[in-house]
């Protein structure tokens, strides 16, 4: 969670972590039990309790909200996380802060920090007159305020406008003097923290008291700095990253500002191990950050990161900020650490497309502040490559991904009687054959073994949308043996339906109705529904809008699936694959009158579609497709339809609004994402024009197209 350089530090609220891609929530019900796990989570970041969640999965789970905003915005909440600053913390207590304490955005690789670099250029006009690298200190954000020199007043984060009086407790942290050396009126604002050898003193004082050890550094600070009646002193140190007040040259540079900030007795992040570096130009900013990354470990304290920003007071003042954060700094994440743990045990677990998976049981670890108990072991080639066993202590990480991983063995500390793994001989699930002919084990009955799960996902409101299949009627279907794959759902009748356990004779006739109706649904959600291995609902639709029709898609060979963009040699082979395997249930499925089996807007589609054949896409660019936000609804097109518009035309659908934007379309009931766009200085479309924009590219009308694009 990032610091805000002049502030705090909290997730930026449209996080660069793959966002874009984010698959949006099926239902209601699982959008607002994802908010209230983001609102659970910041709560108890900012609170100080046990982390719920580390930065990667809180990052992943924003994304997803967002991307279920964007493609149901009837369902968005008015305090969202995606719009409000330190999501579920509420107020944040009796102390305004005198500038809002913001958060920032994060980039997580070198290309994206020189592309955040270019685009600050580009919104100043001009380049950059230096930046500063300081480190990413993970602890507890504070301001405080001096009077005459004199430490006044101490305020924690809090909810970003306002933060709770923790001024006496503050008065015993190392690097916060209560007196400056010169008698200047001040606030200055940095992170409370402890080091690693703070930390260690920390708990042995918590369970000599009778208390459980802290989970991490930073919930240990927060915590020690919030309580006001405990029975020992915690250390706490303090660095310093912004002043506001200060009096003329100090004030007009980043680094003169922290170097008069120091002269005045307060500890800064220049004076820490990591240091503060000026950098002429971006390529300096990237290389400092690669030192920064490699000498971490020895720093003696917690850093999950730099922060990067503008030097130049003036400079700082014309790329100003949005409502959340500011557009001359950036976080750049470093990838999580390694720990090792007792790997205690190993379960096998079945997909849904019968892929068989070794899953780890670990003895609990902190990793990237959250408790991990199982991770992956991808593959059962893989675990026997790692030689890991039952009773190994193992090397644990979470580089960025939501699930962890096991790494390898300390094969030095084995136990004599560890024994090798041995993989299951028939499918755990349902006790047929297993197919070891590929990396990843697979059930040879495939999606029959998991028939329930492979006919929710056909189903859902992104694949069939076949309205009142739920659940418990699916797993009743499969428990009956009245369906075993997609196709015999076409085959079911009112009455056979009805016989189910609280279905009536009404019920069963409008599910037998929308299950006849989902036969007209496109090519791209026949083949979303089937769940093809290595596709999705982006996937589905490039496939679906290359071949046109299932008959040309399946004779397709494997080097003709890589003439779609985003199908290397690999996944064409999988999806081939996949195809042919999947034959006999698209064969029963066209027999059924299964879709229009063709993709709108395609050659195949009819006249229309081959109309579009002698126009260019709209939304793609030079460079390839154009990166396209659609927030609000658009004319006759429901939110899902409106994605697929956007690839229809030639564009790439993205769930959030970003620098890597190309266009956003925005429509009634738009929220917070053209309110960015318009901060981020994107360019925009209304809805009105772009359902016009679909409509002349159906048509084959280049020249209307082009008068929509002036």
């Amino acid at each position: 969670m990032s610091t805000e350089p002049t502030t705090t530090g909290t997730l930026a609220t449209d996080p660069v972590v793959d966002a874009e891609h984010a698959e949006a929530y099926r239902s209601a019900e699982d959008y607002h039990a994802a908010i209230a796990a983001i609102r659970s989570a910041a709560a108890a970041y900012y609170n100080g309790t046990e982390l719920a969640m580390d930065d990667a999965a809180y990052d992943a789970l924003l994304a997803r909200v967002a991307a279920t905003e964007a493609a149901h915005p009837d369902w968005q909440q008015p305090d969202s996380p995606t719009s409000t600053v330190a999501a579920g913390v509420g107020r944040g207590g009796d102390v305004e802060h005198s500038t809002p304490m913001l958060s920032l955005d994060n980039v997580f690789d070198p290309a994206e920090l020189r592309a955040w670099a270019a685009r600050l250029a580009r919104t100043l006009g001009r380049s950059v007159d230096g930046y500063t690298v300081e480190p990413k200190i993970d602890g507890m954000a504070i301001a405080a305020r001096y009077v005459d020199g004199h430490l006044m007043q101490v305020a924690t984060r809090g909810d970003g406008r306002t933060g709770e009086d923790v001024t006496l407790q503050a008065r015993r942290v190392a690097g916060l003097p209560v007196q400056l050396t010169e008698p200047v009126t001040v606030e200055i604002r940095g992170e409370v923290f402890m080091t690693d050898a703070d930390f260690t003193r920390a708990n042995e004082l918590r369970v000599a008291h009778g208390g459980q050890p802290f989970a991490n550094p930073r919930n240990a600070a927060a915590g020690t700095l919030r309580a006001q009646d405990r029975a020992y002193e915690a250390p706490l140190s303090f660095f310093a990253y912004a002043a506001h007040g200060l009096p003329g040259a100090a004030a007009q540079r980043h680094s003169d500002a922290m170097a008069a900030i120091a002269r005045l007795g307060v500890a800064t992040t220049g004076q820490s191990a990591a240091g503060l570096r000026r950098c002429a130009s971006a390529e300096e900013v990237v290389a400092f950050v690669g030192l920064l990354g490699d000498g971490r470990g020895g720093l003696g304290f917690a850093v999950d990161g730099v922060v990067v920003k503008a030097d130049e007071a003036a400079d700082q003042a014309d790329a100003g900020s949005s409502s959340r954060a500011p557009r001359w700094a950036i976080a750049y994440k470093f990838p999580a650490d390694t720990r090792t743990t007792r790997l205690a045990g190993i379960e096998v677990q079945v997909g849904r497309t019968g892929v068989i998976t070794p899953v780890a049981v670990l003895d609990p670890v902190q990793v990237g502040g959250v408790v991990v108990t199982s991770a992956t072991l991808h593959n059962f080639d893989d675990l026997v490559r790692r030689d890991v066993r039952v009773g190994d202590t193992v090397f644990v990480r979470r580089a960025g991904e939501v699930i962890p991983e096991i790494t390898g063995a300390k094969l030095d500390e084995r136990p004599a009687d560890a024994q090798p793994f041995t993989p299951p001989v028939p499918c755990p699930r349902c006790g047929g054959d297993i197919d070891r002919s590929q990396k990843r084990w697979r059930c040879t009955r495939g999606r029959a073994c998991g028939a329930a799960e492979a006919l929710h996902y056909f189903a859902a409101r992104d694949s069939m949308d076949i309205e009142g299949l739920g659940d418990k009627i699916v797993n009743a279907l499969v428990s009956q043996g009245l369906v075993t794959d997609p196709a015999d759902l076409y085959d079911l009748e009112q009455v056979t339906l009805a016989r189910l356990e609280r279905m009536g004779a009404t019920s069963a006739g409008k599910l037998v109705a929308n299950i006849a109706g989902s036969r007209s649904q496109p090519l791209s959600r026949v083949l979303t529904g089937l769940g093809v291995r290595m596709t999705g609902r982006s996937m589905s639709r490039r496939l679906a809008r290359h071949f046109g029709t299932m008959q040309a898609l399946c004779a397709a060979t494997v080097e003709q699936l890589q003439n779609v963009e985003g199908v290397g040699p690999e996944r064409a082979a999988v999806i081939a694959a996949e195809l042919a395997e999947l034959a006999p249930v698209i064969a029963r499925l066209a027999e059924r009158g299964v879709g229009i089996m063709t993709e709108p807007g395609t050659p195949a589609a009819g006249d229309s579609g081959a109309d579009t054949a002698a126009v260019t896409p709209p939304l793609r660019g030079p460079d390839g497709p154009l990166t396209v936000v659609v927030t609000g609804s658009v004319p006759g097109l429901t939110r899902t339809e409106g994605n697929e518009a956007v690839e229809t035309l030639g564009g790439k659908s993205s769930g959030s609004v970003s620098t890597r934007t190309d266009l956003v379309v925005i429509g009634p009931g738009a929220g917070s994402k053209a309110q960015k766009a318009e901060e981020l200085g994107l360019r925009t479309m209304p809805a009105e024009t772009f359902a016009q924009l679909l409509a002349a590219y159906t048509a084959g009308d280049q020249a209307a197209i082009d008068t929509l694009l002036k």
